[in-house]
């Protein structure tokens, strides 16, 4: 194990983040370096306990205990080979995942967790900069052809696994660039797309081909993509959000988070000099309090908003475990992201009655009202009633499935109650030679379990071509259904 007492001695630490009023003035990822020295003392932390529950707690199965102490006793070469014997992306996954591993993690019970995230984070880092993250190309070719619809971390981890294992993938990405939600929807400020970027690059080097901007389902169909590849992953996400179809949803200035988060970024990276939806000196308004929701906020803030209220209609959650998610489950526990550390104008326990908006069309406030749930939903309290000025609304309230696009008509596969596409316990749709995974079969959910599905599908799609296979599967196929 890493330091015996480690977990005693030292008291748990996160790296500091940079002062609120010089980070809201850039784009740039909000935390101070840290120093290598200071993370071996948080890996020492580590117990190696007798049963990991934090293997149990990360859908990846990461094996935390075996590259903490490594970090510690600082052998940096082998600690990456073991995080990434699990993990595609760490990079990834230590900036932009919850951590449910630490909310399992065993010093947890009666102390604060292991800074497991950071260690993640910091080992791939460090990786990078030694040049120990280099291109694993296959030995040789299969002669089978795989396309991947859609470039998010499972399409990624799906792609990287299978080129590995030796088969021609072309992953095809209807937006202009690669990367999907980690591009488009995720803030520079949480994570820079150059760390994407070098990501990618390593991936081409190996033979992962990419399309970008190709419209799967219009211009390339899916009867041509039947005809081109020997097996096709569906890794096109739930982006299908969620609406709010009250009085006044019509006015100018309503926008879904996902209209608004690509413009951020776009802003941020110099790509537009002047972003279609800029609330530079607006009132802001975001119903919704997850964590697109604490991403709008965040990107409000550096456009320079007047003012940012975000809306949540469930009570404030306390800041203890409560007694029905006891550990090691993952709890709903009062967090606060560096967006609200920037600026937190929370109202819990309120809804939205009515957009009203002014002469012309345009959003000028809110109706809302305080709730209390009774009786299974949430009624308004009589009385309660007031307005709150708002120029610009943005709707984080999550996402219901997959798109209806024309390609899921095109492949003929069904899609179930919840929107998701069907799919059986080995990721394939209802025709043959077509896998599903991510979120486009399981439903909006963590990049972890993004990865987790790809590389499992990976494995799937290999044993389809090949008729066996040396890929890790994460989620095994008869304990998938218990898991989604």
């Amino acid at each position: 194990m890493a330091d015996p007492k480690g977990f005693i001695t030292t008291p748990r630490e996160t790296p500091t983040r940079r002062p609120v009023d010089v980070r809201i003035q850039d784009w740039r990822e909000v935390y101070e370096p840290q120093s290598f020295e200071h993370l071996q003392k948080q890996a020492g932390r580590c117990m190696d306990c007798g049963i990991p529950f934090c293997h149990n707690g990360c859908p990846l199965g990461n094996l935390i205990p075996e590259w903490n102490d490594l970090i510690w006793r600082g052998d940096t070469h082998a600690a990456i080979d073991r995080l990434h014997a699990t993990n595609n992306f760490p990079e990834f996954t230590g900036r932009l995942c919850p951590a449910p591993c630490e909310t399992a993690c065993v010093v947890g019970i009666n102390r604060d967790a292991v800074t497991i995230k950071q260690v993640e984070l910091r080992t791939i880092e460090e990786a990078f900069a030694t040049g120990d993250v280099k291109p694993l190309a296959p030995d040789r070719l299969t002669g089978k052809t795989v396309a991947v619809v859609g470039s998010g971390p499972a399409g990624l981890a799906a792609a990287q696994q299978l080129t590995r294992a030796g088969h021609t993938v072309v992953v095809y990405e209807r937006a202009d660039k690669i990367g999907g939600l980690l591009r488009y929807g995720i803030p520079e400020f949480k994570m820079e797309k150059h760390i994407l970027d070098r990501r990618l690059e390593q991936m081409e080097k190996e033979g992962t081909r990419f399309r970008a901007g190709v419209d799967v389902g219009g211009e390339l169909t899916g009867s041509a993509l039947r005809k081109k590849y020997d097996a096709i992953v569906l890794a096109v996400g739930a982006t299908q959000w969620r609406d709010l179809s009250i009085k006044g949803r019509d006015l100018r200035g309503i926008y879904q988070a996902m209209e608004f988060l690509p413009w951020g970024n776009k802003q941020a990276l110099g790509e537009v000099d002047e972003p279609d939806i800029n609330v530079a000196g607006k009132h802001v308004v975001i119903l919704g309090g997850g964590d697109t929701g604490a991403d709008c906020l965040g990107t409000s803030i550096r456009q320079g908003a007047a003012s940012v209220t975000q809306l949540e209609i469930m009570p404030r959650p306390t800041e203890e475990r409560p007694a029905s998610q006891p550990w090691p489950t993952y709890p709903m526990i009062y967090r606060v992201s560096s967006a609200h550390e920037e600026k937190d104008n929370r109202l819990f326990s309120v809804s939205t009655e009515e957009f009203l908006g002014d002469s012309d069309g345009n959003l000028r406030a809110l109706k809302i009202v305080e709730t209390v749930f009774a009786n299974g939903k949430f009624e308004p309290v009589p009385g309660t009633e007031k307005e709150i000025p708002a120029d610009f609304v943005f709707l984080a309230m999550g996402f219901t499935g997959p798109e209806k696009s024309p390609l899921l008509t095109q492949l003929e596969v069904e899609v179930d109650d919840r929107g998701t596409i069907k799919r059986d316990s080995n990721f394939a749709a209802n025709d043959e030679g077509i896998f599903v995974t991510g979120d486009a079969g399981r439903g909006q959910s963590l990049i972890v379990w993004a990865i987790a599905e790809g590389r499992s599908t990976a494995a799937a799609v290999d044993r389809y071509l090949t008729g066996d296979s040396q890929l890790p599967s994460p989620i095994e196929p008869t304990t998938r259904q218990l898991m989604v």
